[in-house]
């Protein structure tokens, strides 16, 4: 529909010059450079820059690139401004982890958890100890049930409300690991500077006063709205209205596609949409912003030509067009206001005032003109994968495009084949690009989204909305969704109905989408072919390995957990699979998984330390992806992963070679093996697998769990061959571990520290991490690290991947 408004546009005016085209490429390229530094200049630099920019724009050029250059100035300079602005209101480093009484209001509706409640609220003022200090304007908070000593389930939230709470705050800092979600970029977006937990006890409300509701306003009244809606949702898949499970399930998916809130669909549910490709469809994505519009504009344009004074006052299809935009923006503010959403309406907008203005640009400027006005409003959306997947789908549409076939009244027949056509095309230049941004693709996408797209564009969503005026029709969204979801689980069960591939450095994943919308154009075949060859290199892709006698490791960025990844050759052993962070999420889910799948990696064994779940959290999702991988550790026949893979127990003297590396288990000992039932059974600490990696060299690693030092003692009486250039720090740098006698004989040069960032344990212990320093050892912490990379090709360097991928929105550790 926004295509054709441009075919069938009033009369043209002049188009658009090579200096405006200039200035559109200047925008990009002002963006892209400035969101590359790795830290902030000072404002002042960037207000310097923002002039030199005017001035350079002001003066006469008659080249386009130097005119392209001003712009890029002006862009480097507002985009700085922008970042140094906000970056001005971050949490202070000394009131992290402190109690602080703060008073604000809920911004968004609150988020049910596992064990409590996630809410945003918009501060209006902040004490410690009774003075006033200043905090982000915008935090979220998570409200756990049992809280403190004696707290309660939290009481129920409202958006709008007014609370005044006891929290700890702390910097915003995710997981930073090769090829993972970038939680802190995320939270920049969303405009939160700290996060924390609210803090409430019988002691604690007794010094600082406990959780008060202060009263309801009148603000964020969208959110308000959209609480009652889902609130509404729940309940009417909570009290029978709904009476068997996998309907209760879709009202999920009705409740996401309503509210926008996509926590309310459960992850198995998700699983099956990522591996059919439709993930996209349950959301409240561009395509339904886009879609929303156009049903909105054709209803207003058929409304207004049956009231002639109407068309005399305003023509019907400029109303249609204005009422469209209008109405899917208000849609989208209804949803969220979520950051493809925004982009969605900008890119509307954009057109539709081409459009109101006369003006007949050619697409590629259309296009070009709609990812500035994006990047203007949204400088840090160019790093989203959804900003390239909509623009490169929106670009295809636009250079596969036939005037022809839009111009022309077409048939039911004729649109059947516009709309297959138009999504093979998308699905076709799309699926390099999904490659390179998340390692793998649907080969069921294109037949699922035929069906899927019409069927929840045009039936499922619909009713979902209409359910706001009356309730019964989200039963039948529901049943909807029931029907989708019994046949995409007929698709995902086909033979690879998904391919994962390893993720193609930027070079080949570059080359692979060139040659995916090579194969698209509307070109004489003789160059389309050409597309097969850039595609190559990435379908073809292996991640670099170590030499035959050589090793590689990988300490994963997990939080307050384990996980290492050692890697030789032709194989690969997993040393714990991190922690359960809560119900929906882990790291073998969250990190494991998804690295493992983007290094192409294929393991031959899982080695669980021991049996806690800060070392066995992500065991299950790991095994659910990794079929083949034997399992090795000190773990109880009756623990529940045992029901999902037999575990063999990791005994002292157990030792294998792969590729030239030996392998070897220095502990427990038999006879605690055996002593590891009843009232006298060593505790898990105690059973800590110990793991000795040795190059062909003789270059050495030392994993060794959470053994403390009664365990180091042991290994020390026995003479275990405890020398090693790397280990991985014992329970975590807990003040029961690091003995002296042990750090002597281990004599690292590198030491890695696998713990959360300001964890409640105060891993690594200050006077641990002093008898570190004083023997020379490097210590590697994944808090300042993120994930940190070793080889035994080079045993004194590392690489830390928060140090490699810096970027200023980044949190640095003092």
């Amino acid at each position: 529909m926004w295509r054709e408004s441009l075919h069938h546009g009033q009369a043209a005016h002049e188009r658009p010059t090579h200096a405006l085209a200039a200035v559109l490429c200047g925008v990009l390229l002002g963006t892209v450079l400035q969101l590359q530094q790795r830290a902030l200049w000072p404002a002042a630099a960037y207000a310097g820059v923002l002039a030199l920019g005017l001035l350079a724009l002001a003066l006469p050029w008659r080249r386009p690139g130097l005119r392209s250059l001003a712009v890029a100035l002006l862009v480097w300079g507002l985009c700085g401004l922008r970042a140094a602005a906000f970056l001005a209101g971050a949490l202070a480093p000394g009131l992290e982890g402190r109690d602080i009484r703060v008073t604000g209001v809920i911004a968004t509706m609150p988020q049910p958890r596992e064990a409590g409640l996630r809410l945003r609220l918009a501060v209006e003022s902040a004490t410690l100890d009774g003075a006033p200090v200043r905090v982000p304007e915008l935090i979220d908070l998570s409200w756990y049930a049992g809280a403190g000593d004696d707290a309660a389930t939290p009481p129920p939230l409202r958006a709008g409300e007014r609370w005044r709470l006891t929290v700890r705050l702390k910097a915003p800092h995710g997981a930073r690991n090769p090829h993972g979600f970038d939680y802190e970029l995320w939270l920049w977006e969303q405009g939160v500077q700290a996060t924390g937990y609210v803090r409430s006890s019988t002691r604690l409300d007794a010094l600082h006063g406990p959780p008060e509701r202060l009263a309801a306003t009148w603000r964020h009244p969208v959110e308000q709205l959209r609480q009652r809606v889902r609130d509404a949702i729940v309940r009417r898949a909570a009290t029978g209205a709904v009476d068997d499970t996998g309907a209760q399930r879709a009202m999920g998916v009705v409740a996401a596609l309503v509210t926008g809130d996509q926590r309310a669909i459960e992850r198995a549910d998700w699983e099956l949409f990522r591996a059919t490709g439709v993930a996209h469809l349950m959301s409240i994505s561009g395509l339904h912003i886009t879609l929303f519009a156009w049903l909105a504009s054709a209803l207003i344009g058929r409304g207004w030509r049956r009231v002639p004074r109407l068309c005399l006052a305003w023509p019907a299809p400029t109303a249609a067009l204005v009422g469209g935009v209008l109405l899917a923006a208000a849609y989208a503010v209804f949803s969220g206001w979520g950051v493809p959403a925004q982009r969605t309406v900008c890119m509307l907008a954009t057109v539709a005032l081409l459009r109101l203005s006369g003006r007949r640009w050619p697409l590629p400027q259309v296009w070009l003109l709609a990812c500035a006005v994006v990047l203007l409003a949204d400088p840090w959306a160019l790093l989203q994968p959804g900003f390239w997947l909509s623009f490169v789908a929106v670009g295809v549409l636009f250079a596969t495009d036939s005037r022809a076939v839009v111009a022309h009244p077409m048939g039911v027949k004729g649109r059947f084949v516009t709309m297959l056509r138009e999504q093979w095309v998308v699905t076709l230049a799309l699926a390099p690009l999904t490659l390179l941004l998340f390692g793998q693709v649907s080969l069921v996408g294109l037949l699922a989204n035929l069906l899927a797209i019409p069927w929840v564009t045009l039936l499922v969503t619909p009713l979902a909305l209409l359910g706001v005026l009356w309730a019964p029709l989200w039963s039948a969204a529901a049943w909807g969704v029931q029907m989708l979801a019994w046949l995409l689980q007929w698709l995902a069960a086909w033979p690879w109905a998904q391919v994962s591939l390893p993720m193609a450095p930027l070079w080949a994943g570059a080359a692979a989408v060139a040659g995916g919308l090579l194969l698209v154009l509307r070109l004489p075949w003789g160059w389309r072919v050409l597309g097969l060859p850039l595609m190559l290199p990435a379908l073809w892709w292996q991640a670099p390995r170590p030499p035959a006698g050589q090793f590689e490791l990988l300490a994963a960025d997990v939080g307050q957990g384990q996980a290492v990844l050692v890697r030789t050759a032709r194989h690969a052993l997993l040393y714990d699979a991190g922690p359960r962070y809560h119900q929906d999420s882990d790291a073998g889910r969250q990190v494991l998984v998804p690295l493992m799948r983007a290094l192409g990696e294929s393991l031959d064994l899982l080695v669980l330390s021991h049996r806690d779940s800060d070392h066995t959290g992500g065991a299950a999702a790991v095994l659910g992806a990794q079929p083949r991988a034997r399992v090795l550790g000190s773990i109880e026949a009756e623990h529940a992963l045992q029901a999902l893979r037999p575990i063999e127990p990791c005994v002292a003297g157990q030792a294998w070679q792969w590729d030239g590396v030996r392998f070897e288990l220095l502990h427990p000992p038999p006879d605690m093996l055996a002593a590891a039932v009843g009232a006298a059974a060593p505790k898990p600490n105690a059973q800590s697998c110990v793991l000795r990696v040795t190059a062909a060299d003789g270059t050495a690693a030392l994993l060794v769990g959470d053994i403390e030092r009664a365990q180091e003692q042991a290994l020390l009486d026995a003479g275990a061959p405890l020398a090693a250039d790397l280990l991985l720090v014992p329970h975590h740098g807990s003040k029961t571990s690091s003995s002296a006698a042990f750090l002597d004989a281990v004599a690292p040069q590198v030491a890695l520290v696998q713990a959360g960032y300001r964890n409640r344990f105060g891993h690594p212990a200050a006077e641990v991490a002093a008898r570190y320093d004083a023997r020379g050892i490097a210590l590697v912490q994944s808090p300042q690290c993120g994930a940190a990379r070793w080889a035994s090709g080079a045993p004194q360097a590392w690489r830390c991947e928060r140090e490699a991928g810096r970027r200023y929105w980044h949190h640095s550790q003092p």
